[in-house]
């Protein structure tokens, strides 16, 4: 099974049918396959064949769609770039990635110059589409690797996962199959496809049939007016994307009768976020992904229980998941706390150039993920923690994700992020970085009781500090290395 194939399969069911729109253009399905072809063939008129990698430097739009499909067909490998990193970002992904192409949209040629590898701007594939194409002999397929997302980088240096037809093709199954996905559904993709979480309901949406209006920027207002005005049954965001809908809905007072739910992972869903959509009308659907998965491993969605969305919900299709625990890596019972560990068709097939990092995450084709929970006598999965933001204090664990959904809930406190910082007498004790919301105070000292109020008073925040916004990375997840090296710093 080649990927490109899906592509092409749906031009021959419903060509006519538009696929994806973007401001004014309207394209069909069997139009973008045939661009798709277009590009293969040029990728192949210039020495670039199956293995070969080519980098993308685009937002959301139809470039992006028939230069990855095209790629696909020839087993050309797409490496989706980060466009909102600095260059010298870039240039490591660049250079480890071995990209012999790069594709830009014209808003990066500066960017783009400067980027150790050939360059092409979006202009010239209008040109190329011109060139009449057949379909390509297909050269790789199921378990080749045929995209490359970089991680983070939240610790160290970014790592490429590499990505296979056939993860693709779960991962497709897996969403479709698990929450309500329609031929019928108009999809807002306004999540960027450098993230998992918006390029794999590209695949997902191709492969089911949806037609997609792709957003290049995310604005609040925007977004309400583009799903008013193209009648949009769904989408996939972050909590900061719905905070921001949310402020902004009684400004746009849009019609969202065609609204059927929205996705929106990245990060935990804060409960007030949930309640105020659903009495909108709008079902939030919480999604536990991980790149090393091809996005979602758990979805959380009203009908399965309505009062537990403080939970991830269930896996997906064809996904296993069990807790073990951390140092025997034994399977531990209902409740307890321990790492995630899951399997399936859509583990990624290595990280590029680091074997070892694969063999120490990967085994017996489970995926060691890193993150800590506990599953309920119903079978829902609670996120606790990343294992490497555990705090361990004075011998005891302390999970900082369970100390900022507690001072979430404070209303004076908009933002929280908790981290273990070096103590002499204990070890490390947390320290938490506070945005304050607007028209609220709050000192440290009220913090801190917030916390013994809810939680066990060795697991209460040691020392706050307020700040004006907490750093982030191109998809919005906290940069708690940066907060640490700030503490080390002063």
């Amino acid at each position: 099974m080649n990927i490109g194939q899906v592509l092409t399969s749906r031009s021959v069911l419903m060509g006519e049918k538009i696929g994806f729109i973007h401001n004014e253009e309207q394209i069909s399905f069997k139009e973008m396959n045939e661009r798709s072809n277009s590009f293969a063939q040029y990728l192949t008129n210039n020495g670039i064949g199956a293995g070969d990698k080519v980098a993308l430097l685009c937002k959301n739009n139809e470039y992006v769609v028939a230069s990855f499909f095209g790629a696909a067909k020839i087993g050309a490998v797409t490496v989706v770039l980060n466009y909102r990193l600095q260059v010298n970002e870039l240039q490591y992904i660049v250079e480890h990635s071995d990209a012999k192409l790069l594709i830009y949209d014209e808003v990066f040629e500066e960017v783009a110059k400067q980027l150790p590898v050939q360059a092409l701007g979006t202009t010239m594939l209008k040109e190329i589409y011109t060139s009449q194409a057949s379909e390509p002999t297909l050269q790789t397929a199921n378990n080749d690797a045929i995209l490359m997302m970089y991680t983070s980088g939240t610790t160290g240096l970014p790592k490429g996962v590499l990505i296979s037809h056939s993860n693709l093709q779960a991962a497709s199954i897996g969403l479709s199959h698990t929450i309500d996905w329609w031929e019928q559904d108009r999809f807002l993709m306004v999540a960027p496809f450098f993230h998992i979480g918006g390029f794999a309901p590209l695949v997902t949406n191709v492969h089911t049939g949806g037609t997609m209006i792709l957003m290049e920027d995310f604005h609040p207002v925007e977004a309400w007016k583009s799903i008013e005005h193209h009648q949009i049954t769904t989408m996939m965001t972050v909590p900061a994307m719905l905070d921001f809908l949310l402020k902004t809905y009684s400004i746009v007072n849009p019609d969202i009768s065609s609204l059927r739910n929205i996705t929106c992972g990245a990060s935990a869903v804060p409960a007030p976020l949930i309640l105020g959509f659903r009495k909108l009308g709008v079902p939030i659907q919480q999604v536990y992904g991980i790149t090393e998965f091809i996005g979602a491993v758990t979805f959380w969605k009203e009908t399965q229980h309505p009062e537990k969305y403080d939970s991830m919900g269930k896996p997906v299709m064809q996904a296993t998941l069990k807790i073990v625990d951390l140092l025997t890596k034994e399977p531990v019972s209902v409740g307890t706390i321990g790492e995630i560990v899951i399997s399936g068709p859509q583990v990624f097939v290595g990280y590029y150039k680091n074997d070892e990092a694969y063999s120490s995450t990967v085994q017996n084709g489970e995926f060691y993920t890193g993150d800590v929970g506990y599953l309920d006598d119903q079978g829902f999965l609670y996120i606790v923690d990343r294992l490497k933001d555990m705090i361990i204090s004075g011998g005891e664990n302390i999970y900082s994700a369970e100390l900022e959904l507690v001072l979430a809930q404070h209303p004076a406190i908009e933002e929280v992020a908790v981290v273990g910082v070096p103590n002499e007498q204990w070890g490390e004790v947390p320290r938490a970085y506070i945005v304050i919301a607007a028209e609220q105070t709050i000192t440290p000292e009220e913090v801190t009781a917030f916390c013994k109020e809810k939680l066990a008073s060795y697991k209460a925040v040691k020392e706050v500090i307020f700040v004006d916004q907490l750093p982030r990375n191109g998809v919005g997840k906290i940069l708690k290395t940066q907060l640490k090296d700030l503490f080390i710093s002063n």
